[in-house]
């Protein structure tokens, strides 16, 4: 399945997977093909399990594949290619930062590194994040730790952003310190960003477009105003003879006494027509959450397979 916000050509694409396959002795990651636009953010949302960081590391040369290609900013990706990685900033909560050093040690070591370090950004950061630069790193909270290495990421200013779950573990405030931070990156159309997390609250915030992934593959993708838009909740009164009819993305979710839920993923009036003709008695359409479209996605997709 193509993971595509608009048709494009590699010109106009920040990353590319083409029929990517990793095996391992308990997980397969089974032919990924994945396109990101430039300028566009791509939540990629799946179980604990599922695949999201195993596609990051192939992305950034840390993983290589069985089979497939790999292109990111129109460079063909490996692991021993440190220069196509210079304008690519990657987080994975499995990271670490010296801990006897402080963050302005750090700050100094990636400047060195980068030339593309912005003094003025790293500045703002530090103090929007509430850091101090001379605290050193081993008396810092997790957030605190979360917000100086994503500081550290985003004051070089990388054309591509790989997130790997960069709010997991946080308050809510230092959620929302984070994701505003990276709302005001993807204000700059050049920026792409691919944002991995099984909290579908925080993808639904910055996201442009959604790639669903379980146990290794991908099972659904697209616009997320879309996604938004087309999937309904119907909760109905029946008859205990009542069936669902037989409407393409009507799915069944929970039945107690003569209540049922239903949802449906492409939902337009003819809908209501064909469920009133069932005999059903609609009490409420409703839109679906992100998360309830997630979870009815994945369980469609299982059930598809268990067939």
């Amino acid at each position: 399945m193509t993971t595509l916000l608009e048709a494009s050509t590699d010109a106009g694409l920040a990353a590319r997977l083409q029929n990517i396959t990793k095996s391992y002795a308990h997980f397969q990651l089974k032919k990924i093909h994945l396109e990101l636009v430039k300028g566009s953010v791509m939540g990629l949302i799946g179980p604990n399990g599922a695949g999201k960081s195993t596609i990051m590391r192939i992305l950034m040369g840390l993983v290589n594949p069985d089979s497939g290609t790999v292109s990111v900013l129109g460079t063909t990706i490996s692991s021993s290619d440190a220069a196509a990685k210079q304008d690519i900033g990657y987080f994975s909560d499995d990271m670490r930062l010296y801990k006897p050093e402080s963050v302005g040690w750090h700050m100094q070591f990636v400047r060195s590194l980068y030339p593309t370090w912005d003094d003025q950004y790293a500045a703002d950061l530090l103090r929007r994040f509430g850091l101090i630069e001379h605290q050193a790193v081993k008396g810092l909270s997790h957030g605190q730790r979360v917000k100086a290495m994503l500081l550290l990421i985003l004051a070089r200013r990388p054309k591509l952003l790989i997130l790997d779950e960069p709010t997991n573990g946080l308050d809510p405030v230092a959620r929302h310190e984070v994701l505003g931070e990276l709302m005001k990156v993807v204000e700059d159309e050049n920026r792409t960003i691919l944002y991995s997390s099984h909290n579908t609250q925080d993808v639904e915030q910055i996201s442009d477009s959604i790639t669903f992934i379980d146990r290794g593959h991908v099972i659904s993708a697209g616009n997320r105003d879309e996604y938004l838009d087309r999937w309904k909740r119907i909760r109905l009164q029946v008859s205990d003879d009542w069936s669902v009819p037989n409407l393409d993305g009507l799915r069944l979710e929970s039945s107690f006494r003569s209540l049922r839920v239903l949802s449906m993923n492409q939902f337009q009036d003819s809908t209501m027509e064909r469920i009133q003709e069932s005999g059903a008695t609609i009490e409420s359409i409703a839109p679906m959450t992100l998360e309830e479209i997630f979870v009815s996605t994945v369980m469609r997709g299982r059930e598809e397979k268990s067939l």
